[in-house]
């Protein structure tokens, strides 16, 4: 790989002027320094650099010459002038107080070719420099004008690829010369050549070509016509394939859990998003903290490249708490257990108790490692109690589940009974069960897991129960949420929520197990509203329902990175019966948001125009 240069193809002092106000012995030696230009400018940057270090160093051990500080003024276009600033040496030593006579003139004479070496990495190869010195009450004013002159464009790019790349495989290297990102009359910059070069040649080696490599670049600068010409010169090498895994560091655990959960063929062309899915499954299993996926780059090992993963694993006990708090049921404090080698087989045992204000619950589970088809099996059980709005619901459900996990899909096939009791406030009490086989489905398409800005979220549910197979009332129950996000702007978003659930079943839904039907309300639901306040209203208490209907549509503003705002509309209703008219609860408010070193974290103030009464809502946690 060669490193590129930049040729100026011109004499730089012809069009470089300094003028210089101080005592005749620094005028002296700035004519002398003007006369060399043309000859100093031909020095590369690091050998100018080294002579003002040794420069500054025989003035620092010269006795008796220190000086009191100076003051600098920069007069130059604001990105130019902000580059100046943060690497011209009088800036840099504007402070010190121990630069001495000689030192300072000899830092003012080479400002001007300071700034001719620091403006050529932003286009502009013909400024002109203008430096006045002056004393003024006693301290020493250092005024730098610049003109950069007319910046440099791009006038031809020369991009070739040579290798296999250029005979199998056309249509990429069409691709690559597409998404070129210095095209003809760009301006020139060299961190913008730089990146660009680096930017092809990464995405060459991304897929198939994994020893790809530059073999030749040159920016060829004509500062007369301030016009530059590129050229590179990329070689793909063979195409990759990929090979079987070699896996190391696993003690605990047996690697064949690695091997169970790699969504790789053997054969398969080299990509290295794929190799990164791969990291995520491996991440994704309770064994294993960190995992290190690499494929060698030896052209002559292309065919059936072996895969090397590096793991890390976890203790076989994790103990988590933390702490919480949200409006809809309060502060919380939790506690989690894992052991995940039960019975010596890599069996996982995970438990977790929880206590909210106005909810308590928990639940335990002991599964099995992934099998070869990637899926896990488990035996659950879990208890839930919440108290709100005159309604004590107790619910407990236990069952079996067999799940698989991709990278951005999640199925799951489940076998529960649940039992609840509800006990209203004055009211009778209702004991209701159900054995429900169930499917689940659901869809990750978002470029960010956390902290997402473009693409959608889907979650569904399919259900039945029949009498009388442990059950108390026959239904079917459907339920699906979408999230849509759509980018504006560089920052900006827009967030779309539907969601949709019923019950089908003749007759009322007394005998069906609450913990299976629909509320709405609260802070995931219709802000401006209380948790699960919108449902069935009867003698005070609100019911859960058999139909479910909620959007939303929010856009966030956001200021900085981690810091923004959003404003909303909320709407939707629960009920029993939707052929006959049923109120719409709208909720409309703002809020605040914060990307938190811990996930999302969102403060809203919502109106609920049914109640006309403004509601906060929180959500935010701290793990420990």
């Amino acid at each position: 790989m060669t490193v590129s240069q930049i040729k100026s193809g011109h004499d730089a002092g012809r069009r470089f002027g300094v003028r210089i106000s101080v005592r005749p012995l620094v005028r002296s030696l700035v004519r002398s320094l003007v006369r060399s230009l043309p000859h100093l400018l031909r020095i590369r940057h690091q050998p100018t650099r080294l002579v003002s270090l040794a420069a500054l160093a025989c003035g620092l051990c010269a006795p008796g010459l220190a000086q009191a500080d100076y003051r600098v003024r920069v007069d130059a276009p604001k990105d130019i002038a902000k580059l100046l600033k943060d690497n011209l040496d009088v800036v840099r030593y504007a402070s010190r107080d121990d630069i001495g006579e000689a030192q300072f003139e000899h830092i003012v004479a080479t400002i001007g070719e300071q700034v001719q070496e620091l403006t050529s990495t932003e286009g502009y190869f013909s400024p002109v420099t203008h430096v006045d010195v002056a004393t003024i009450n006693g301290k020493r004013d250092v005024d730098i004008k610049v003109e950069t002159g007319p910046r440099t464009h791009i006038k031809e790019v020369d991009l070739k690829f040579t290798g296999p790349v250029a005979e199998q495989d056309p249509q990429r290297v069409e691709q690559l010369r597409n998404a070129w990102e210095l095209p003809v009359d760009a301006p020139f910059r060299q961190s913008d050549w730089d990146k660009a070069k680096n930017d092809t040649l990464f995405q060459l080696g991304q897929k198939r070509y994994h020893a790809a490599k530059m073999t030749f670049s040159r920016a060829v600068v004509d500062a007369d016509n301030d016009a530059a010409s590129l050229a590179a010169t990329y070689e793909s090498g063979p195409p990759f394939t990929l090979g079987p895994l070699v896996i190391t560091g696993t003690r605990r655990y047996p690697a064949q859990i690695i091997r169970n959960v790699n969504p790789l063929s053997e054969g398969e062309a080299f990509d290295a998003d794929r190799l990164q899915e791969l990291q995520r499954q491996i991440q994704a299993t309770p064994y294993f903290s960190n995992v290190i996926i690499s494929v060698t780059e030896d052209p002559s090992k292309a065919e059936l490249a072996p895969v090397e993963v590096k793991v890390r694993e976890f203790p076989q006990q994790r103990v988590q708490t933390g702490v919480g708090y949200t409006t809809d049921t309060g502060a919380s404090i939790n506690g989690r257990y894992s052991y995940y080698n039960l019975f010596g087989k890599a069996w996982t045992f995970d438990s977790q108790a929880r206590l909210e204000q106005y909810r308590q619950g928990g639940y335990a589970e002991i599964g099995m490692p992934p099998d070869e088809s990637a899926y896990t099996n488990s035996l659950r059980g879990s208890f839930d109690r919440t108290y709100l709005n005159g309604l004590d619901q107790r619910s407990t459900q236990v069952g079996i589940k067999r799940a698989r996990s991709r990278e951005r899909y999640d199925w799951a096939y489940t076998l529960d009974f649940y039992r609840t009791d509800e006990r209203p406030d004055g009211g009778e009490r209702f004991l209701n069960k159900a054995l429900v086989p169930a499917f689940s489905w659901n869809r990750r398409d978002v470029d960010d897991l956390i902290f997402p800005r473009k693409g959608n979220i889907i979650n569904t549910q399919l259900g039945f129960a029949a009498k009388p197979l442990l059950t108390d009332q026959s239904f079917a129950r459907l339920y699906g949420r979408i999230r849509q996000y759509f980018p504006v702007g560089q920052r900006d978003l827009v967030l779309a929520r539907l969601e949709l659930g019923a019950v089908l079943t003749n007759g009322n839904s007394n005998r069906i197990p609450s913990s299976l039907l629909f509320f709405a309300g609260g802070t995931s639901s219709i802000r401006g509203y209380t948790y699960q306040s919108i449902g069935r209203q009867q003698n005070g208490t609100t019911f859960p329902t058999k139909y479910l209907a909620t959007a939303s549509l929010e856009y966030q503003r956001w200021v900085t990175r981690d810091w923004g705002g959003a404003v909303f509309w909320d709407v939707g209703t629960a009920t029993d019966d939707y052929r006959h008219p049923t109120p719409l609860y709208h909720g409309v408010g703002l809020g605040v948001r914060w990307r938190s070193p811990v996930g999302p974290v969102n403060l809203d103030l919502g109106y609920g125009v049914h109640d006309r009464r403004f509601r906060p809502s929180i959500s935010l946690g701290v793990a420990f």
